[in-house]
């Protein structure tokens, strides 16, 4: 149960949804804004995973700072330089099979600093 004091607004018949962090619109909302950009170290990093898709294997690259709409555009490239399906999912781009050779030279070529992650 939540007291008073502790209840937070998530709906506005005035302005729609409310951000739980600054108490704004969602629309108007800046703290959500602020942090688009991952914070890392500037390297690339390709590794392969499986995990929670049945045995099938995915191409992850992770680690590069882009917005999001860069992040789409990028991972189209590398979709069609490799011939396979994909999508971007919280900052990290899932390339179907593996494709862990083909994506580390294309994006050498792109001007990345690239590694190999995992085994």
């Amino acid at each position: 149960m939540y007291r008073d004091d502790q209840a937070v607004t998530v709906y506005s018949s005035e302005r729609g949804r409310i951000c739980p962090g600054c108490g704004l619109s969602v629309s108007t909302c800046g703290c959500r804004k602020s942090s688009a950009l991952p914070q890392g170290d500037g390297v690339a990093r390709v590794s392969r995973s499986t995990k929670g898709r049945g045995g099938k294997g995915v191409t992850l690259v992770t680690g590069l700072p882009l917005e999001e709409d860069e992040l789409v555009k990028l991972a189209k490239h590398l979709k069609q330089r490799c011939g396979a399906g994909g999508t971007v999912k919280d900052g990290v781009i899932e390339i179907q099979g593996d494709h862990r050779d083909p994506i580390m030279s294309e994006l050498k070529r792109l001007g990345y600093r690239v590694k190999q992650a995992g085994g």
